[in-house]
């Protein structure tokens, strides 16, 4: 009997060990049609080209890696959206591009920052980020929102498998 409960409370935690591989799978597959992922990519696909950013008042800041492989790639931050503290479908605080190996700049997602929290979007709940931080920041909510690079690990991860800083310009 005991060796019987034992045994079973074994393979229950086996099987809740696995559990965050199969969430990770099926996050991005439900993401992938994503009310939000497409309202955020008709209303903001006007930044595909970078000078529409740099023309909102965006300013690039270095590309962004991960520890474990992937990458946010460039963040276009706008300050004053950024203090202004106002979550805006159309005016996302940061704008995040991939640097391509020709030296352009292609748009892969977007990304929504606010001091103001819990913070959600769409029914979408942003990620706290407390302090200190590597951004220099004070405790903030993000929500990354991947319209228009696939991201394995979903729409709304912070960092993507699929993206590289190896055409980064050196800062």
């Amino acid at each position: 009997m005991i060796v019987e409960k034992i045994t079973s409370a074994v393979r229950w935690v086996g099987c809740l060990a696995l559990l965050p591989l199969f969430t990770i799978g099926g996050v991005s597959a439900a993401d992938r049609g994503s009310p939000l992922v497409e309202h955020v990519r008709n209303v903001n696909d006007r930044f595909k080209d970078v000078s529409v950013a740099t023309s909102e008042g965006y300013a690039p800041i270095a590309c962004a890696s991960g520890i474990e492989g992937g990458a946010m790639g460039v963040h276009y931050v706008n300050t004053k959206l950024l203090s202004a503290d106002v979550i805006d479908i159309t005016h996302p605080q940061a704008v995040m591009y991939e640097p391509t190996p020709d030296g352009k700049m292609a748009l892969i997602a977007v990304e929504y920052i606010t001091s103001k929290g819990p913070a959600s979007l769409e029914g979408q709940l942003f990620n706290f980020n407390g302090a200190p931080n590597r951004y220099g920041l004070g405790p903030f909510y993000e929500l990354h929102v991947w319209a228009w690079k696939d991201n394995p690990h979903g729409a709304f991860a912070d960092m993507n498998p699929n993206v590289t800083c190896a055409h980064a310009p050196a800062h």
